[in-house]
């Protein structure tokens, strides 16, 4: 005996009804825990950079103090003309694609690296990574004293000791005088060698493994792995790294100021150094004061693209 199912009642049309937006007394509940941290940066950051552009259309030397008076925009005139600032702009787009191209490639050779298992890894790695928990001005006075210094140097006590297995004398080389610029980039791409290779790392861990073993199945080699697969999907992290990558290092004082102090002659010279010159040196607080508005923002320009590639990774990663 069979039943009868009960027809079927005409499908309902009604749509599930809105929550209510919430009242303008629970979004201020929400947010009112925010509201110290937002005034305190307000103050910190955003005060001080209006008071900066304020100065920056001054015509103001502090050895000449009645002698201020509004100059407009003849300041960032200056900066864009002047032949010192013209240079220490070279320089500063020198030294940061040089630093960030060479401690991303060294980067990504060492989380390549990192990324396969062997014994010790662990202390690889953490050996890898502490140059960059070194802080800077540490850093400098190492490479300049300890390792590029002429008469007890360990690059120069090397050269002399292999020289001396062979009878002879080796040089006696200022590698910081010699080379500075050179001498300057190694420096730094020591110090940020260790971030990018963080970076990538975490981008290779995230590949996912079973299509590398199914590439290796079918006989692909490790360099057709890597160029046609790996490659690609690191893609988005090496932008990541070179952005902030040049975010930080176009703001480089403490080496310039230890190793070099922008020479010889103004050969090392980048723009925050070139600031603390024009400010500490030449007096010129209005012109310092636009060469700073300048400098932030390209570096403004900089940290914004590297935000929305961190917003693309993470939305990358909340739709896997």
């Amino acid at each position: 005996m069979t039943t009868l199912a009960p027809p079927e009642g005409p499908a309902s049309t009604e749509t599930p009804e809105a929550p209510p937006p919430p009242s303008s007394r629970s979004r201020w509940l929400r947010r009112g825990p925010l509201l110290p941290a937002l005034v305190f940066s307000i103050i910190v950051t955003q005060l001080p950079f209006l008071l900066t552009i304020l100065i920056s259309t001054l015509h103001w030397n502090i050895l000449r103090p009645g002698e201020r008076r509004f100059a407009g925009l003849a300041n960032y005139a200056t900066v864009f003309t002047d032949a010192r600032l013209r240079a220490a702009v070279v320089n500063t787009v020198v030294l940061t694609v040089s630093v960030v191209l060479l401690s991303v490639l060294l980067g990504l050779a060492l989380a390549v690296l990192l990324d396969r298992r062997f014994p010790g890894r662990g202390v690889a790695r953490t050996l890898l990574i502490a140059p960059f928990l070194v802080m800077p001005v540490a850093a400098a006075l190492l490479w300049k004293h300890a390792i590029y210094n002429p008469t007890y140097g360990l690059i120069n006590g090397t050269l002399n000791w292999i020289a001396q297995l062979f009878g002879g004398t080796g040089p006696t080389i200022d590698w910081v005088s010699t080379f500075p610029m050179t001498a300057l980039v190694i420096s730094l791409a020591w110090l940020w060698t260790p971030f990018m290779m963080l970076i990538l790392l975490a981008g290779l861990q995230s590949q996912p493994g079973d299509v590398i073993e199914a590439a290796t199945l079918d006989g692909a080699s490790g360099w057709q792995i890597f160029r046609f697969m790996t490659l690609p999907h690191l893609r988005q992290y090496l932008e990541l790294a070179i952005l902030l990558g040049s975010v930080y290092v176009v703001q480089t004082f403490d080496h310039v100021f230890t190793i070099t102090q922008g020479g010889p002659g103004s050969a090392t010279t980048n723009l925050p150094y070139e600031i603390y010159l024009t400010t500490f040196r030449k007096y010129e607080y209005g012109e310092a004061a636009a060469a700073g508005v300048v400098t932030v923002i390209g570096t403004i320009v900089l940290a914004t693209f590297a935000l929305r590639l961190i917003s693309s990774l993470f939305d990358e990663e909340v739709t896997r």
